[in-house]
């Protein structure tokens, strides 16, 4: 027996012994447990360095490239979960010729022996991304408070036609990156997640905490790069004309400008000395001639109100408030010497307003088919490598590195509404009476922020002469049905009740006092954040959330301000030096706090309450972040159309990097004066946009309308009886009809790793034709959403992707794939399509999510192609499903033979249903129903748990 055991090892170790190979002289080829390391050392055609490849599965390869010699210590694996389990199968290592060939069973690494770049192969030995060589340039050595480490750079070389997403979320419009510039950078309303997805079926997490560019990233030029020609044709700058908006006749001061460079607060001085900035209209008129022909990008970077016009024609006309900077992209084509003329007009409506533009020169030959990633601080190239047979088999391979995402409460599928903000107890408790007197179906409602007293942020007091019973008050919300998600920053002022206690455990970054920043709150208060990367830090401010908040009932978590937000519109330098992470510098760790503060919050939770589901909405997000039970929104945008418009692809590609659960504020945040006190056409637009609005956000997992004044419930925006009203109501209840569709793919997101935002190259991978749409997506497998973005339209295009029909959801007309059309989008309804071959399972209707058991549920069935749809079930609020107590049922659509399999109902649950009715709608050309066409024609089919085959037509 021993003797069996002893071959058997043998036989096993076989397939990792590395050969005896004729390295080139200076290359040492090691084998390690999990993989190979390769060591060069003086060789003529590579730096030197040391190479890892980690084998972490078959499908993920592990890679770390070091100098030799290094001293500086790796970076915390703060992303990667601590149970990593290895599931790699045998491989194998051989030399051919110059090149060590490392494979699995699914992919195959190939590593250059002259230069040490590293090339990833499928099975089939198509190429999927190899590395550019290492150089001079790759680790740049840097320091910061002690901290060692390297600015770090790698360049990959990819097609030039595919299409590349994740990276996160950002507000530019852009939804392929490919030829782009991406910052990855926790702010406001971008953030930075650094995992790259390409529908080559593979992705790259950049396992790096630090500020990275990634894709195109050479330095973007100052707009002084361009030759500059003033409105009168002098060489050199651009005329800048400085006016009081009341009378712009009043020139207030004209001066020539080269760099329009005014990001910052430290850049306000900059500005002409005694100018009005507030009331100021600047004008910037002359010529941009370029050195270089083909697309130029300028970037800018904006607050108030810009327009901007190249060569006579309007490319941008935008709006924000002046201390939320926004940003967006100019695309020129432009002919080398020759002049185009510029003109942009800008309110900064606000003292303290921001403007900077920047130059991306056309791409040269040599960096085509490149992308990249630059960042500030790490110990070496680190990155994960991974291949899939589709895209969401590679997001599965990014969570079995960085964590599953669990399942939401089934309560947050539901409608949310909010405010900025409830200023009182009596305010909140009559929205929540309005909603259940008009029958608006809703289950959780939002408090904001500012429910202390003023100097006592970060205590979690309720102040007791606006909310004089918070207790009570959180009861009888519960009592009505409703949930209450409430603002936690992890921001303490100096006054604050609570302030000494983490100020003497030294959980606080000190540095803010010490410079004695104030806020804007009331006469301001000098504040600062705390460390989430102090294990005891973030217990302590677990404890004190229990204490004032989680023991008197609250049921989610809205974590603001955690990029983290110390001071808004300080520079990026001087955000570091506020900012002093226990495990390390801010420099090397800057992009990781708001992991580090869900996760304090999670664990806290979880180890408070084990068996209570966890939620948490927050304004930044990081690689991992979805195992800590947390959605992201999109930060602070504007209620303006063009940033309505920018959130598609936003959310978009904040998916595809992995992390599911995403939203918005529905209605924007930010709100223009005039629509304040709007005038009849002001009004009219208002309620245009929170229309389109609602309709957009309704296809969210999480619906969630928010926004300074004007208030945002629907009847807040339009009495009943008005369109905006009707189409508002019509889309929450959808919403709510779309329960058991919604609540499945999330059960989908967590037992397969699925993807519920999706873009439309997830799934058609085949079409080109929609690698750059970012103004649709689908909703799971079988609902493309196209969001109305502009005032007064009444019909978009949509592109219905080919290899498939699709169905007009409301009246049921069917459409073959592969074409554009001008689709109709009257005022209450935006464009909505069904896959051919689709099921939807719809519930009742419903006035909050656990109203009553869905004991009817309507599977409507689309013919043209065979279908399925996996029904997922469990007890909605606790986490038993881990554990396995959930139950699924399957339904299996058979085109050819017209019959519909309903599987066994596999597993179970506390309070599970045994015996309900499938009302079977069938749809197909010939019979036409859509959902605003009721009644359907329908089979109802008495269902107990076993299987069942009917014929459907």
């Amino acid at each position: 027996m021993k003797f069996v055991v002893f071959a058997a090892t043998i036989i096993a170790s076989l397939a990792f012994i590395v050969p005896t190979m004729a390295a080139p002289p200076g290359v040492t080829v090691n084998r390690t447990d999990h993989g190979i390391t390769v060591i060069y050392r003086d060789v003529p055609t590579a730096i030197s360095q040391r190479l890892e490849l980690d084998i972490i599965a078959d499908n993920i390869i592990h890679v770390r490239a070091t100098p030799l010699g290094s001293g500086v210590l790796p970076s915390e694996p703060l992303t990667i979960v601590d149970s990593l389990r290895r599931t790699a199968g045998p491989w194998t290592c051989d030399e051919v010729g110059d090149t060590l060939n490392v494979s699995t069973a699914d992919i195959a690494a190939r590593i250059s022996l002259l230069t040490g770049a590293v090339d990833f192969r499928d099975k089939a030995g198509n190429r999927l991304l190899g590395e550019r060589k290492r150089d001079a340039a790759t680790f740049e050595p840097g320091a910061y408070n002690g901290d060692t480490f390297y600015r770090v750079r790698q360049q990959f070389v990819v097609t030039e036609n595919e299409g590349l997403y994740g990276l996160g979320q950002h507000q530019n419009g852009v939804m392929n990156y490919q030829g782009r510039q991406v910052t990855l950078l926790q702010y406001n309303t971008m953030t930075g997640v650094p995992f790259l997805l390409s529908t080559k079926n593979y992705g790259v997490l950049w396992h790096n905490y630090s500020i990275t560019k990634a894709g195109d990233i050479r330095p973007l030029l100052p707009l002084s790069a361009l030759r500059l020609f003033s409105e009168d044709g002098q060489q050199g700058w651009l005329t800048a004309t400085y006016r009081d908006k009341a009378n712009p006749e009043a020139v207030w001061a004209r001066r020539p400008e080269s760099e329009i460079s005014y990001l910052y607060l430290s850049d306000q001085p900059k500005f002409p000395e005694g100018i009005d900035l507030a009331n100021s209209l600047v004008e910037y008129n002359g010529q941009v001639e370029s050195p270089y022909s083909g697309l130029h990008r300028l970037h800018f970077r904006y607050s108030g109100y810009i327009k901007v016009w190249i060569a006579g024609e309007l490319k941008e006309d935008r709006w924000r408030e002046s201390w939320n900077a926004g940003s967006f992209e100019v695309d020129i084509d432009m002919e080398q010497g020759k002049r185009y003329p510029v003109r942009i007009e800008w309110l900064p409506d606000g003292g303290q307003s921001y403007l900077g533009i920047t130059w991306q020169t056309p791409i040269p030959e040599g960096d085509r088919g490149t992308f990249s990633f630059d960042s500030e601080a790490g110990a070496g190239v680190d990155y994960y490598f991974i291949a899939g047979d589709d895209m969401d088999d590679v997001i599965g391979g990014y969570r079995h590195l960085t964590g599953r995402a669990p399942i939401m409460p089934r309560w947050s599928f539901g409608f949310w509404q909010s405010r900025e903000r409830y200023k009182t107890q009596q305010e909140l408790e009559a929205v929540a009476a309005e909603f259940r007197k008009r029958r608006i179906p809703i289950d959780n409602l939002v408090q904001d922020w500012s429910y202390w007293r003023e100097h006592d942020w970060g205590s979690h007091n309720f102040d007791p002469a606006r909310f004089p019973d918070p207790d009570g008050m959180v009861k009888r919300l519960h009592d009505n049905h409703f949930r209450l998600m409430i603002s936690v920053w992890p921001k303490i002022n100096e006054e604050s009740s609570v302030y000494a206690r983490f100020r003497d455990n030294g959980w606080l970054y000190m540095r803010n006092i010490y410079d004695g920043r104030k806020d804007w709150i009331g006469k301001g208060y000098t504040s600062t954040f705390y460390d989430p990367f102090n294990a005891e830090a973030r217990a302590g401010f677990w404890e004190l959330m229990n204490e004032k908040l989680y023991k008197k009932g609250i049921d989610a978590w809205w974590m603001d301000a955690s990029e983290p937000d110390v001071h808004s519109n300080i520079n990026i330098e001087a955000r570091k030096s506020v900012m002093q992470p226990a495990i390390g510098s801010s420099v090397r760790y800057y992009n990781a706090f708001p992991l580090e503060n869900a996760r304090g919050i999670y664990e806290g939770q979880r180890h408070t309450d084990p068996n209570n589901r966890v939620f948490i909405l927050t304004r930044s997000y990081f690689a991992g972040q979805q195992r800590y039970a947390a959605a992201a929104w999109s930060g602070d945008i504007s209620s303006r159309w063009h940033d309505m418009s920018d959130q598609i692809a936003a959310g978009i590609n904040f998916s595809m990097s992995g992390t599911p659960y995403w939203t918005m504020d529905v209605g924007g945040f930010l709100v223009e004066r005039r629509f304040h006190q709007p005038e009849a056409r002001d009004l009219a637009e208002w309620r245009e946009l929170n229309t389109r609005w609602y309709q957009f956000g309704a296809f969210l997992p999480i619906f969630r309308a928010h926004g300074q004044f004007p208030f945002r419930e629907p009847f807040s925006i339009a009495p009943e009886g008005h369109p905006a009203y009707s189409s508002m109501v019509y889309y929450i209840n959808l919403h709510y009809r779309m329960l058991p569709y919604n609540y499945s793919l999330a059960g989908e997101t967590y037992l397969t790793n699925y993807t519920m935002i999706r873009g439309l190259a997830m799934d058609f991978a085949n079409d080109s034709r929609v690698f750059n749409i970012g103004d649709q997506f689908l909703l799971g497998p079988s609902l493309l959403v196209n969001p109305v973005t502009r005032e007064g339209v009444t019909s978009r295009s949509v592109y219905l992707p080919t290899g498939n029909g699709w169905y007009n959801f409301y009246n049921g007309t069917f459409h073959t794939g592969g074409q554009s059309l001008d689709a109709a989008a009257p005022y209450e309804r935006i464009p909505l399509f069904v896959k051919a071959g689709s099921i939807i399972p719809l519930g009742p209707e419903l006035q909050y999510t656990d109203e009553k058991p869905a004991k009817e549920i309507t599977l409507l069935v689309y013919a043209g192609k065979d279908a399925s749809f996996t029904l997922y079930e469990d007890e909605g609020t606790n986490y038993n499903y881990e554990k396995g107590e959930y139950s699924t049922i399957t339904f299996t659509y058979d085109d050819a033979g017209k019959t519909l399999q309903i599987g066994d109902r596999n597993g179970s649950f506390a309070g599970m249903l045994k015996n309900r009715t499938f009302k079977v709608v069938y749809i197909n050309p010939d019979n036409p129903q859509g959902y605003d066409g009721l009644p359907w024609q329908s089979k109802n089919i008495s269902y107990r748990g076993k299987a069942m085959r009917i014929a459907v037509e």
